[in-house]
């Protein structure tokens, strides 16, 4: 007999994206359909993200009011909507696995999108921005990055960019660092290894596209804390993308390729008893479940996902081990926190919201809800406007504390989340508080410089 729903955690399957049988599109639209059907059945997803409010609507309009009477075509409007947040698997489907119906949404939708980046329907555009690497090169280079900030930053190009390469005019857009975090990094002070009962006493610092090229100063405050702790750490030799934008494309030779530059250098650091730590959930997120769900059998992977650490997970860890310096002599005041997606589903808790809450005369409003900006989702044309709309409940929950009073700051541990945040801010007049990252509030509260 068939259970209401899970009473049990979510489990996940590996990838079967060997699998030829994977790229088969008759197969992979039978699956949706029978995915499409329990969904319609449910609704409980409808709130999260515009795949399922996009999959109803076609549903109650079309002539059966069933699933059997949407067009197989209109699948791909499903489909494309999906920006890989998982929150419906983590947080609200109550048949995924080990329930008997065996749902996935998320991975499923990626099949789909894997079948159309095979199938050369992925526009070069999407392709370019998705290739972080590739934008970074320019990052640190004199006079190349001032001229490359300034025209990005200009309406005129800004309107070039919206109708070549279907980047929004108006959506927010990181600038290229003027020295990259890897060159300007700090070396560590020879301290002595603490390992604690549950930590490593060693970090080794996967820097990520963004921090590296983008705010090196997100890098060097996780720096400054962990010299405050008096933690040794090294920055990984060499290191690529994690992946992640390939893998919202559907571009799963391209997340191998990844996997093959970082996997083997990110294993040395794992037998040598580092911790690995990475400031950008979603790249976290890429070495504790993704890649390691598309090479279930690799030893080298699994050691890596066992290594992987977000950085407050470590730090509060940390803590519960007597290892952590617990004094801070600065207050922050009122902090209004959004915990990203991929943040969440890493099932940590809530490790950021912990450590500033031991901050005194610091308030935190912790918001669980997503910002809306999902990687490059938020920033194409296509999409940025409904972007801003799912990240309005979140705007308005923290543009006020739960006194009514307003925030001093806000922040987010997905720092294009953060800043898609505060452009939702200033575009719906709730007030211009400073944004930080949480690395750099903590730095603060420490005192440090």
């Amino acid at each position: 007999m068939a259970r209401e729903g899970n009473l049990e955690a979510p489990t996940r399957h590996p990838l079967d994206w060997k699998n030829p049988d994977f790229y088969n599109e008759e197969s992979t639209f039978k699956e949706l359909e029978r995915i499409f059907d329990i969904c319609h059945g449910c609704r409980r997803c409808v709130s999260l993200c515009g795949s399922f409010p996009t999959l109803f609507d076609l549903v109650d309009e079309s002539s059966t009011g069933e699933v059997d009477g949407v067009a197989k075509q209109d699948y791909w409007k499903v489909v494309d909507q999906c920006y890989m947040c998982d929150l419906c698997y983590m947080t609200k489907c109550p048949y995924t696995p080990p329930h008997e119906w065996n749902l996935d949404f998320p991975h499923t939708m990626l099949r789909a999108k894997a079948i159309k980046f095979k199938k050369g329907e992925v526009k070069t555009s999407e392709k370019l921005l998705a290739s972080t690497d590739l934008h970074g090169s320019f990052a640190g280079i004199p006079i190349v990055v001032q001229i490359a900030n300034a025209v990005t930053h200009t309406q005129a190009a800004r309107s070039v960019m919206e109708s070549v390469a279907g980047v929004d005019k108006n959506a927010w857009l990181p600038s290229l660092a003027t020295q990259k975090f890897r060159a300007g990094a700090a070396e560590s002070q020879p301290y002595a290894v603490k390992n604690g009962d549950k930590t490593p006493g060693k970090v080794a610092i996967y820097s990520t596209c963004y921090v590296n090229y983008n705010e090196p100063g997100i890098g060097h405050d996780l720096l400054k804390i962990l010299d405050h702790n008096e933690i040794p750490y090294v920055l990984v030799s060499k290191e690529k993308c994690c992946g992640m934008p390939k893998l919202e494309l559907g571009d799963l030779d391209s997340v191998n390729s990844s996997k093959e530059a970082n996997i083997p250098v990110l294993h040395r650091y794992a037998q040598e008893g580092y911790a690995i730590l990475s400031a950008v959930p979603s790249c976290t997120l890429m070495f504790k479940q993704e890649i390691p769900l598309m090479y279930p059998d690799d030893t080298a992977v699994q050691a890596v996902k066992e290594a992987m650490w977000d950085p407050f997970e470590y730090l509060m860890v940390r803590k519960r081990d007597g290892l952590l310096k617990t004094e801070f002599p600065q207050k922050l005041g009122n902090v209004s926190y959004q915990i990203p997606c991929h943040g969440r589903v890493q099932n940590i808790g809530k490790k950021t919201e912990e450590m500033l809450k031991m901050i005194p005369d610091t308030t935190i409003n912790t918001i669980e809800r997503c910002s809306g900006h999902a990687g490059t989702f938020g920033v194409k044309k296509a999409y940025h406007q409904q972007a801003m709309k799912i990240g309005k409940p979140v705007f308005k929950a923290m543009a006020t504390m739960k006194d009514g009073t307003k925030p001093d700051y806000i922040s987010s541990d997905c720092p294009l989340g953060g800043h898609h945040i505060a452009q939702g801010f200033e575009v719906n007049g709730l007030g211009a508080p400073e944004l930080q990252h949480p690395l750099t509030l903590v730095r603060m509260a420490y005192g440090l410089k």
